[in-house]
């Protein structure tokens, strides 16, 4: 699996594969939330800033307390992936 560090942050998108498959941000990586608790190792080991997204912000939402209760510091819910796409986008603009 390719995990891509996008403006030094990890774009995790917790939609279903289904949903993931129909557009996502490019370079994020598809753990639906029901998969949380079986994958947290592999969000361990990315070592640094996440970047939680979904279709609305809800479940990015439960994802994000379910991360900080577990632990993790540097996790935080971009709502909509759309929105996070934007804000990359923009971003990346802005720095070239």
């Amino acid at each position: 699996m390719n995990i891509e560090k996008i403006n030094n942050a990890y774009i995790v998108d917790v939609r279903t594969p289904g949903e993931f498959s129909m557009g996502h941000v490019t370079g994020s990586i598809n753990i639906p939330l029901n998969e949380l608790p079986e994958r947290i190792e592999e969000l361990k080991s990315m070592n640094g800033k996440i970047i939680l997204c979904c279709a609305s912000g809800n479940r990015s939402g439960q994802a994000h307390r379910y991360l900080i209760q577990n632990g993790f510091n540097e996790v935080h819910n971009g709502g909509s992936w759309l929105d996070v796409e934007y804000e990359f986008i923009n971003s990346t603009n802005n720095n070239n």
